[in-house]
């Protein structure tokens, strides 16, 4: 098997079942096992599971980073004597980057988002140290972009705005098949994500840019 092949199916396999089991629940043998190669070759390529869980997150975070920063570029959001972008095209640039996230999978975007969700619930220090490590830079652009957005909000409670936008775009895109097979009230309905974006967009921007919360409901 050539070595980029090798690298794939092991990533392949250990995508879809952390997406599906979780991080903990995962063992090395069960991705052996689906990818089909054996333990020794994820040791040797990846060294432990700590490093196959971050080389997974890479895979989809390294075009989406690339993705977001050019796009930042090219509409020179970065240079002041242009203003703040409107929040809704700051959204709008991060949903069209994640589609165009090129995968193996054609779910590939829902099993991304679902990692990113697992991310947050799980305990994995590692991981989140090694995602500030390697994508503080375009974080950073972002959550700037946001703030220029939204003077109006206290440090804290964009935050947490933030949070609830990133929840629930996570559980939306993680779970846009069965979603949309309710829907259609039809089993294998086919989900249509540029359409689902479209709808969740207007909710992001309404969230984001609500009235701030009223200091004296926000001590309690």
């Amino acid at each position: 098997m050539a070595y980029s092949e090798t690298i794939d199916r092991i990533l392949d396999a250990a995508e879809l079942l952390f997406a599906e089991k979780g991080f903990s629940e995962t063992s090395l043998r069960m991705i052996t096992g689906k990818a089909k190669v054996n333990l020794a070759a994820v040791n040797y390529h990846f060294g432990s599971k700590n490093a196959l869980i971050q080389a997974v997150f890479s895979r989809f975070l390294s075009p989406l980073s690339t993705l977001m920063e050019q796009g930042i570029k090219e509409r020179d959001w970065h240079l002041e004597k242009n203003g703040a972008p409107e929040i809704e095209d700051i959204l709008r640039l991060y949903t069209q980057s994640l589609l165009k996230i090129p995968t193996r999978n054609e779910n590939g975007v829902s099993i991304f988002m679902r990692l990113l969700g697992l991310a947050y619930t799980q305990s994995q220090g590692h991981l989140r140290k090694y995602l500030e490590q390697e994508y503080t830079h375009t974080f950073r652009l972002f959550l700037k972009l946001v703030r220029d957005c939204t003077p109006e909000l206290s440090k804290s409670e964009r935050f947490w705005r933030i949070q609830f936008t990133v929840g629930s775009m996570a559980f939306t895109m993680s779970s846009i098949q069965p979603l949309t097979e309710i829907l259609e009230n039809r089993p294998g309905a086919k989900a249509d994500p540029e359409i689902v974006v479209n709808y969740l967009l207007p909710f992001l921007v309404a969230g984001l840019k609500a009235k701030p919360l009223d200091p004296n409901i926000a001590e309690f």
